[in-house]
């Protein structure tokens, strides 16, 4: 596509507009360039140092003198992605050699409602569409073969910098898209483990990609699968995948949300909200309930949950009320597990995994046991659970009646 960006003078692609701008990553029309202009603060040194480091990892890449890697006993399969809080087909105990898992990420810029009792919306920055991006499975000794496109019509410059990976910024610098473009990224799984992964074009760019949903999950299994501390076997029913999300929405003068006609238009005025890192919602999976009511997560007693959690950019204290983490791995699952957890840990830009087989019916809430988070600012999901009530866990011996003092 051609774009007339400067009459008169010099006819210019989409992608040498993006290049050229000072934002490493602002958006390509004109309409919307002049929204960034109106920015009140130059960018900050620290920004400006880390704009461009994408580049010189990307240079020393591409200077290597490095063979090609030798696939010759790797066989392809392809891994349909879903949208979360589903996780693809994949086996729990690897068969076979090694595999190339391939897979297809697009980038999609969309409006979505954060909250809809305020009509508090964004224009979120998704990989498939979804907040959080799909869920990648693999397990430790594969490659992970991503195509990612980002499509013509899309406003921005995307790439993105997987957790698990080794080198070149995740991947980062070797995976920066334009609009109408799509590169390939290879790279083998050699830590087991659930990580994150997120777009990261350069300097602000990363946090306001990121705080508008850009992010998502890979759990690495070990080929042997999941084990407790004596080594026996663990396995899960299904995987419930939560990604915790902070967005800090600008608000006007009369304190209501704004709304933006494109993504990006709200460049300056996030950037500003950001800047005092107090997040407007913290929600589970895109948007307040989200993950409750017609949406909430289905289980029956007597089964077990792997519950993966993503948290890109905040902390998290995942707790499940009236549940607990019969096996927690808040890091590698070539750790230990921690057992019979109340509460756990989800740093920022981590990703985490509990499993927990349910032994009662009713509906329970995962939360962000920062109560404030969880009740005030959305992180809160359910899980609706069918079985028959078991008495000698809990009964309730008297209904609640008035009494005399």
């Amino acid at each position: 596509m051609t774009q007339i960006n400067n009459p008169g003078l010099t006819q210019t692609s989409r992608r040498n507009v993006l290049r050229g701008t000072v934002l490493a990553g602002a958006v390509a029309m004109t309409g919307v360039s002049a929204a960034f202009a109106r920015q009140p603060r130059l960018p900050l040194k620290a920004d400006a140092v880390s704009r461009n480091l994408h580049k010189v990892a990307a240079e020393q890449n591409a200077g290597s003198t490095a063979k090609p890697a030798d696939l010759s006993s790797y066989v392809r399969v392809k891994q349909e992605l879903v949208a979360p809080p589903f996780a693809p087909v994949h086996e729990q105990v690897a068969t076979g050699a090694p595999k190339i898992i391939e897979v297809t990420l697009v980038t999609e810029e969309r409006l979505m409602v954060v909250d809809e009792d305020t009509g508090a919306s964004v224009w979120a920055l998704t990989y498939n569409g979804s907040v959080p991006g799909p869920l990648i499975i693999c397990h430790e000794g594969d490659m992970v073969e991503l195509t990612l496109r980002n499509p013509a019509d899309s406003m921005m410059e995307h790439n993105i910098d997987f957790h698990a990976s080794t080198g070149a910024l995740g991947g980062g610098g070797l995976t920066h898209v334009y609009p109408g473009e799509e590169c390939v990224l290879r790279w083998k799984a050699t830590k087991p483990g659930c990580f994150t992964y997120h777009c990261a074009p350069g300097g602000a760019m990363i946090p306001y990609h990121v705080t508008h949903g850009m992010n998502g999950a890979v759990m690495v299994l070990p080929r042997d699968g999941l084990k407790d501390a004596q080594g026996n076997p663990l396995r899960y029913d299904s995987i419930a995948y939560i990604g915790e999300q902070d967005y800090y929405l600008p608000i006007d003068e009369n304190g209501d949300f704004k709304s933006y006609d494109a993504a990006g238009d709200d460049y300056a005025d996030s950037l500003e909200a950001m800047r005092a890192l107090v997040p407007t919602h913290q929600v589970f999976n895109g948007a307040v309930g989200a993950l409750t009511g017609a949406n909430a997560l289905k289980a029956k007693v007597g089964e077990t949950v792997l519950m993966v959690h993503n948290s890109c950019n905040v902390d998290s204290r995942p707790h499940l009320i009236g549940g607990h983490g019969d096996y927690v791995w808040e890091s590698s699952f070539s750790d230990t597990p921690l057992t019979g957890m109340e509460t756990w840990f989800v740093r920022g830009g981590s990703a985490a995994a509990a499993m927990y087989t349910f032994e009662q019916p009713g509906v329970y809430a995962y939360v962000n046991h920062n109560l404030i988070i969880g009740a005030m600012l959305g992180a809160t999901a359910h899980f609706v659970v069918e079985g028959e009530w078991d008495n000698t866990l809990m009964e309730q011996v008297a209904e609640p009646r008035p009494f005399e003092s």
